[in-house]
């Protein structure tokens, strides 16, 4: 009872995870549809062999237990079982063939879709401690990746400083962004609707602040509401809450790195790019690629919202 009682306290935080537990999150693109069906294979397998085998140890405990006999008394002895034996072996190896069958099948369909194939081709940016997105247009956006539903989009992953993964867990499985080489992936999302990613591995101190949405709109929707969304006026206001806030805070307060709201220097333009893209003490260099649109940008978000204590909350 005791055991039982342990092992229920130590998963109940898992099984009610906001992300699914034990489960997978539900799938909304072809590729992650068909890990979750090799998920779920090797999950009944595994869950199956579990029961199985713990309840014949539970079963032979009790029936075979001392009842009395003293320690030195040698229980009944059984000698070969030709029929069990192959049992035993013969069951674990059409397992493992099931097993290795729907792996086989369906893990080399996570593909991204081909250059010549993809209706959108995208430039993900892995910075510390956020995701830049370049669109063929030109534009760019900071954390949330905007992509037209139904359509095959193609991500090419790089990094900007140290080796990131971006993951977002229906649409598309862990990808590195390593520096000084070029990965792909890519998905076709089923339907318009909002979608959460992080950054899969390790890559600083505040790595757990490294998150991005993937906003997927109608197709009939999609211009309008990207050019709303790529204006210069939100792309100040998501440089700051993506590569600024992180460390300096929302109002410039400051958190880890030191308040910006009593220092000009966030509405010079030279001495603001230059702290950027080249960084400062142990600020990393968060801008190293920026262009001077994305500075111009950061410098009038700042001027209007954060230089002097603007009350705006940054949002």
């Amino acid at each position: 009872m005791l055991p039982a009682a342990a092992f229920a306290l130590a998963t109940a935080g898992i099984a009610a995870a906001a992300d699914g537990g034990f489960a997978p999150q539900h799938a909304h693109s072809p590729n992650v549809q068909h890990t979750n069906t090799a998920y779920w294979v090797i999950f009944v397998f595994a869950s199956v062999i579990f029961v199985l085998v713990e309840g014949a140890l539970v079963l032979f405990m009790v029936k075979y237990r001392g009842r009395g006999r003293p320690r030195t008394a040698e229980g009944a002895q059984v000698h070969g079982n030709t029929r069990l034996e192959v049992i035993w072996t013969v069951i674990p190896v059409l397992i493992i063939a099931a097993i290795g069958t729907v792996v086989f099948v369906e893990l080399p369909k996570i593909t991204p879709p081909a250059a010549a194939a993809a209706d959108t081709e995208i430039t993900v940016e892995g910075h510390q401690f956020y995701w830049q997105f370049d669109y063929p247009n030109g534009k760019k956006t900071i954390d949330t990746l905007y992509v037209p539903a139904g359509s095959e989009v193609r991500l090419t992953v790089v990094s900007g400083d140290v080796i990131h993964s971006f993951w977002v867990p229906q649409l598309a499985g862990k990808i590195q962004a390593i520096p000084g080489r070029i990965n792909h992936t890519g998905f076709k999302v089923d339907r318009p609707g909002t979608y959460y990613g992080y950054c899969g591995l390790i890559c600083g101190p505040f790595h757990a602040k490294m998150q991005t949405t993937v906003v997927a709109l109608a197709a009939d929707q999609y211009d309008a509401q990207f050019a709303q969304a790529t204006t210069s006026a939100a792309l100040g206001r998501t440089e700051f809450q993506g590569a600024c806030a992180t460390c300096h805070g929302m109002h410039g307060e400051g958190g880890y790195g030191p308040a910006l709201s009593s220092s000009s220097l966030v509405t010079q333009k030279s001495a603001l790019a230059a702290i950027v893209r080249n960084g400062r003490n142990l600020m990393p260099p968060v801008g190293d690629t920026w262009t001077n649109e994305q500075i111009d940008a950061l410098v009038a978000y700042t001027k209007a919202h954060i230089y002097k204590g603007a009350s705006s909350s940054g949002g």
